[in-house]
């Protein structure tokens, strides 16, 4: 799960075709927030963007593999790679990206929305 310092620089700097991007160390890799929404992860040097039902069939058409922190087989379907032909090209970058962003957005305003009001 180790993330390496160049890789992590490369992949901020490709990403900085959205906008200032953070990242924050998290359970041994790395998570990317935009504006305060957590849209991807680095894990072992490998890129992967947030996405629903919506999103999901742009990988699955490029075969790209869902998130598996256990390398167990139990992936994680919100999560999948950015293909490497994608990272490279940043115009191309650009475009998955604001959709991983926009899908963390969709996923957050569900969140509100579904949260209980506080009694008074």
């Amino acid at each position: 799960m180790a993330v390496s310092k160049e890789y992590l620089e490369y992949v901020i700097d490709q990403l900085q075709c959205i906008g200032e991007v953070q990242s924050k160390r998290m359970f041994g890799g790395i998570g990317l927030y935009s504006d305060e929404l957590f849209f991807g992860l680095i894990d072992d040097d490998v890129l992967y963007f947030k996405v629903d039902d919506q999103t999901r069939p742009a990988y699955l058409s490029v075969r790209a593999k869902p998130f598996d922190p256990y390398k167990d087989g139990n992936a994680s379907t919100g999560y999948y790679s950015v293909p490497a032909a994608v990272l490279e090209d940043v115009d191309e970058l650009k475009s998955w990206a604001k959709d991983a962003v926009d899908t963390a957005r969709r996923k957050a305003s569900t969140k509100k929305s579904r949260k209980p009001r506080k009694k008074r």
